[in-house]
């Protein structure tokens, strides 16, 4: 048999299986609501936290919000992270409004591709401050590139070293661990870690993710570090 014979047998074969397999579902397949259980690693549940990807209208990009909420006594986590990038994953616009205890913040960086630049706005104090900035062609705040992470990690690859935009602009390495087992609608299932080191000018943060082997990548577990210590989110089923 030609190779051209056995490359069309594959073909039709992988089609015929395709075809007859369910369609994937879950970001970037379609619009998806991951709910979170909010804990002290190895602690007790503290609260939730929801991850939401929206199709924008007509398809041309999409919309992602990451809330946080622990009623903690001496302690309220209270965030919401909302972005909006276009199809090809470059940020249009990134907001963050959090409470960390007596620590409030609440911004929204505009990014205007044409001319290389982002302009924040502080929101939480009416007039207190509006400033621009370069950014690179492409930038990605934090929320988009986690879902980035997911596509190209569905794809084989893990993303290339970049900086990101997230309030500030860090530095951002992805470093691929290896595989481990962990549960999952408490069944023990093997999953994927990433590492990724943000250096930012006032802080250097390392965030820990578990992605499942599914064609989503859906993160199993996520490993966030606040002000005062870390906390994980672990997929509720």
């Amino acid at each position: 048999m030609t190779f051209k014979r056995v490359l069309g047998a594959l073909l039709l074969a992988c089609g015929s299986f395709a075809a007859a397999g369910p369609a994937p579902t879950g970001f970037p397949f379609s619009d998806e609501t991951l709910r979170y259980a909010l804990n002290m690693p190895g602690g007790p549940k503290l609260g939730e936290g929801r991850m939401t990807a929206k199709r924008t209208a007509g398809m041309s990009g999409w919309d992602f919000q990451l809330t946080l909420d622990a009623p903690v006594p001496m302690f309220a986590i209270h965030d919401v992270y909302s972005s909006h990038s276009t199809s090809d994953y470059c940020s249009a616009e990134f907001s963050k409004k959090f409470e960390h205890g007596q620590r409030k913040t609440s911004e929204r960086e505009v990014i205007d591709r044409s001319h290389g630049t982002a302009v924040r706005t502080t929101l939480i104090i009416p007039g207190a401050g509006k400033s621009e900035f370069s950014v690179p062609d492409c930038i990605k705040d934090g929320l988009t590139m986690l879902m980035y992470t997911r596509k190209e990690m569905g794809q084989g690859r893990v993303p290339a070293a970049q900086r990101i935009l997230f309030g500030s602009m860090y530095d951002a390495q992805f470093t691929y661990t290896g595989a481990v087992t962990v549960e999952d609608a408490g069944k023990p299932v093997t999953a994927d870690r990433l590492l990724c080191s943000l250096k930012g000018p006032k802080s250097n943060l390392e965030i820990e993710i578990i992605f499942a082997r599914d064609a989503a990548r859906t993160p199993l577990q996520m490993r966030l570090p606040l002000a005062v210590g870390s906390f994980s989110l672990e997929l509720v089923r």
